[in-house]
This record gives C-alpha cells, sequence and structure tokens, in this order.
C-alpha cells in the first residue's frame, strides 16, 4: 500500500488543502485499520502473519503522523497570520500617530482663550 507525502510545499498550504489532505489520509488510516483486522482471520504461516501485522502498524503509524504533521502546520499558518495581521495593525496605527503628531506640530494653533462673562452663559429665547 502507498503512503501519501505530506511534505511541506513551499509557500503557505491553504486550508482547505490541508483539509483534503487530513481526508485522504483518514480514508488510508481506515483502510490499513481494516486491513490489520481482516489479517487475523486470514490463513497463513505465523512468521508471514506477524510479519504482516507489524508492517500494517508501521504504516498506520506513519499514517497518524502525517495527520497530525498537517495540523500541527496547519495551526503555525494560522498562528503566523494572526501575528502578521497585528503587526500590520500595529504599524498602521504607529504611521496614523506619526501623521497626527506631525500635522499638530506643524499646524498653528492659535492660544486658548478663555470665555468671558458672557460667552459662558446659555442665552434662551
Amino acid at each position: 500500500m502507498q503512503i501519501s507525502s505530506a511534505t511541506p510545499s513551499s509557500g503557505a498550504a491553504s486550508s482547505a488543502s490541508a483539509a483534503s489532505n487530513i481526508n485522504k489520509l483518514q480514508k488510508q488510516l481506515r483502510d490499513l485499520t481494516n486491513e490489520l483486522r481482516n489479517v487475523a482471520g486470514q490463513e497463513m504461516e505465523p512468521k508471514a502473519k506477524a510479519a504482516k501485522v507489524k508492517l500494517l502498524q508501521a504504516q498506520i503509524q506513519m499514517v497518524q503522523q502525517q495527520i497530525a504533521a498537517i495540523q500541527r502546520q496547519t495551526q503555525q499558518e494560522q498562528m503566523d497570520r494572526a501575528q502578521a495581521q497585528q503587526q500590520a495593525q500595529a504599524q498602521r496605527q504607529a504611521k496614523a500617530d506619526r501623521e497626527a503628531s506631525a500635522n499638530a506640530a506643524a499646524s498653528p494653533t492659535a492660544p486658548r482663550r478663555t470665555p468671558g462673562l458672557g460667552e459662558s452663559v446659555d442665552t434662551y429665547a
């Protein structure tokens, strides 16, 4: 039985691709598990049966490790995207703050005048 390759490709794999790969590997895992169950009922010499069981167990373990690796990679990519978004937001905020302080320093501000006695009284008609 062929084991699927789960080596990371260049660039970030999309989550849809990762989910597709996991689904394929889970199907392969079910097939291997069923094959392992069927070995018990097969007529073969004990040495050959033991070797086949050992081989199937090793293949099952490899598929499980591939699934775990894809899940870790997907989680890492999500964390990297979230961190990149936070950094971009922080850079935008820093730029906006710099521009605001530059605009405040560049525009002359008139001295504030305290309101006179008549200016702070509300008038009603």
